[in-house]
């Protein structure tokens, strides 16, 4: 089984991409450099612009309404995103303070205030036969809120981290770049919805190139700041360890408390991709705005880099495990409901004859006087 899921893994070009990039910024950082021959910065600025404006008019306020009503559901879910997370990454900080670089601390804590992710979320929901309007609501509702809320989460913990942030710059980079392209997006939807559905495939592509460009520049940046030369291989043992554990965390402590608050198994499905998924398609635009004259913003995205690439590969594989409970269900589900259509049918019958048996008894009667 997990060759199968290997070989899919490595048919991922936006894997083999970001591969790319990077080794493509550490042998030539000046050609992605802010400023460089590429300007980079100008076309990341751009595509950011983009991929929100696209956002804004794929997302239909209908499946919003559909999924409102499990106010359980989305709370646990928001909760865990927002809260949950940033929580987590305190003791994780605890636990491994002096073994991570700062710099790359700070990544992990960047990654624990993104929002949650759209696409995968929904996607692993509906392969898994979850509450694909709940998944839908969740996911949009979390990544409406990301753009305030994860300023706010960074600002508040990195007074603690040692780093600095202005939250109003922060915010207005954000309204700027993010929200009016999203609003924007979705006031266009009237007459750019029906061509993103038809061209849904074409606007993921172009999201995933864009963020290519993004990491490249981060990078390229980074690398003329000295990435490698203060830090070796061991930055990305580090990162894919640390994204791994709170992975794996957020995913046991998610399914426990959906199973203690009672949901049913497409709720708890829900809850579970869902609240653990964190968006890196907003999370590299947001990182660009939040962090951009930092000189490490290439060792920042790290952690959510490999943390996309770690959900998509696990949530995928327990997708597949819950769409096989959930169509045990089914199959039990039909059995029990046939069996109890028989047994009416045969209760029917016998009700049936007992009906009859006083008529027919008349009926011999009868015969037997004439």
């Amino acid at each position: 089984m997990f060759a199968k899921y290997a070989r899919r893994l490595a048919k991922d070009w936006f894997l083999a991409g970001m591969l790319g990039v990077v080794a493509l910024a550490t042998l030539f950082p000046g050609l992605g450099a802010s400023g460089g021959i590429l300007h980079a910065d100008m076309l990341g600025n751009a595509g950011i612009f983009l991929i929100f404006l696209f956002h804004g008019a794929g997302i239909s306020s209908e499946s919003m309404r559909h999924g409102m009503s499990r106010w359980k559901l989305h709370t646990m879910v928001q909760l865990t995103t927002f809260v949950v997370f940033p929580l987590l990454w305190f003791g994780f900080r605890f636990a491994f303070d002096g073994l991570i670089p700062a710099d790359l601390m700070l990544g992990f804590l960047y990654l624990c205030a993104l929002p949650s992710t759209i696409s995968s979320s929904v996607a692993m929901t509906a392969i898994a036969r979850g509450n694909v309007p709940g998944a839908i609501f969740n996911a949009t509702l979390s990544s409406l809120l990301g753009i305030f809320l994860t300023p706010v989460i960074i600002a508040m913990a990195a007074g603690t981290q040692g780093g600095a942030l202005s939250l109003t710059d922060a915010m207005i980079n954000i309204a700027g770049l993010l929200f009016l392209p999203f609003v924007l997006g979705q006031l266009a939807r009237p007459w750019l919805g029906a061509f993103m559905a038809r061209h849904k495939k074409k606007v993921n592509t172009f999201d995933k190139v864009a963020i290519l460009i993004l990491v490249y520049n981060s990078f390229c940046d980074s690398v003329l700041g000295g990435l490698w030369r203060d830090h070796g291989m061991d930055l990305l043992v580090l990162t894919i360890g640390g994204a791994a554990l709170i992975l794996l965390v957020v995913l046991v402590l998610n399914t426990v408390v959906a199973r203690a608050l009672g949901f049913d198994k497409p709720d708890e499905i829900a809850a579970v991709f869902c609240g653990s998924k964190k968006t890196l398609a907003s999370g590299v635009p947001m990182a660009r705005l939040l962090f951009g004259a930092h000189p490490a913003l290439g060792v920042i995205v790290l952690p959510i880099m490999f943390y996309h690439q770690l959900q998509l590969f696990v949530c995928s594989i327990l997708a597949e495990r819950y769409a096989r409970i959930m169509q045990q269900h089914g199959q039990q589900h039909g059995q029990q409901h046939g069996q109890q259509h028989e047994r009416d049918g045969r209760d029917a019958s016998a009700g049936q004859a007992e009906a009859d048996a006083p008529a027919a008894t008349a009926a011999m009667e009868a015969a037997s006087r004439s």
